[in-house]
């Protein structure tokens, strides 16, 4: 385990906020992929749990989006931490949210629920992703506005970056939707999905196996139905060893 210092902290809503530690120089990680991060137990022994590196393989810091559970043995405390405090990170990172696990296609979906954006927050600050796709749709559901930020900051993030944003062109397409709250596009990922409202809203035609790829990453039935739903439209699950049509985060799902 490494022993990280806290950078910032942003809270955005009483159930969400984000943060950034020191990274340790040999810490390698493939963008979406996740890691095991914690604080110390009473016990002696480090509460851990597995979150989604936010931030691109290439920053010199690492980010992460984290929800806050009142009674949550970890997230309790982790939501307290401040500027110089100290975070335990595990050594290694793994994960099936990576552009590896992916066939070659033209157009890939980004399929998350609530902190679920988090890989993606790396995947779409990685010029990888826009080298291999020739769009890319970052879709964020949350339950209400307010929760919707995050990802909002991160489009004016890489919009005010000078490189990134040449980079990224105008291959990304930011699609939100709301459940709990009068929003433009209200409704669950997978009933846009169904009655076509996704597809409509950025331009594109329903999931073809030969040209899009999915990646998915939320709650585990979302997980589950959106990979139904990719299953139904004849898209092949892909791994590391076996990379395919659409990705879900196993490790979360399990």
């Amino acid at each position: 385990m490494f022993e990280q210092t806290v950078l910032e902290t942003q809270h955005y809503t009483d159930r969400l906020f984000r943060f950034r530690m020191t990274r340790p120089s040999g810490f390698r990680f493939r963008s979406g992929e996740f890691v095991m991060i914690g604080l110390p137990g009473d016990n002696g022994k480090p509460l851990l749990r597995a979150y989604s590196i936010a931030s691109p393989a290439w920053d010199d810091n690492l980010e992460f989006f984290s929800i806050k559970v009142p009674d949550g043995p970890l997230t309790s405390r982790l939501q307290n931490i401040g500027e110089g405090d100290t975070v335990i990170l595990g050594k290694k990172s793994t994960g099936t949210l990576v552009l590896d696990a992916l066939r070659p296609g033209k157009t890939l979906y980004m399929l998350s629920t609530g902190t679920g954006i988090a890989p993606f927050a790396s995947l779409i600050r990685e010029p990888e992703t826009f080298e291999r796709f020739e769009k890319v749709v970052l879709c964020h559901t949350t339950r209400e506005v307010s929760e919707l930020q995050y990802g909002l900051d991160l489009i004016a993030e890489i919009e005010a970056d000078e490189m990134l944003a040449e980079v990224v062109g105008d291959k990304l397409v930011h699609f939100t939707s709301v459940t709990r709250e009068d929003y433009p596009v209200r409704g669950r990922i997978t009933n846009l999905i169904e009655n076509g409202s996704l597809f409509d809203a950025v331009g594109t035609t329903p999931f073809e196996p030969a040209v899009d790829r999915v990646m998915i990453c939320g709650s585990m039935e979302m997980l589950k139905d959106c990979a139904t739903l990719c299953e139904q439209a004849g898209l092949v699950e892909g791994s590391n060893n076996e990379p395919g049509d659409y990705v879900i985060e196993k490790a979360f799902a399990e």
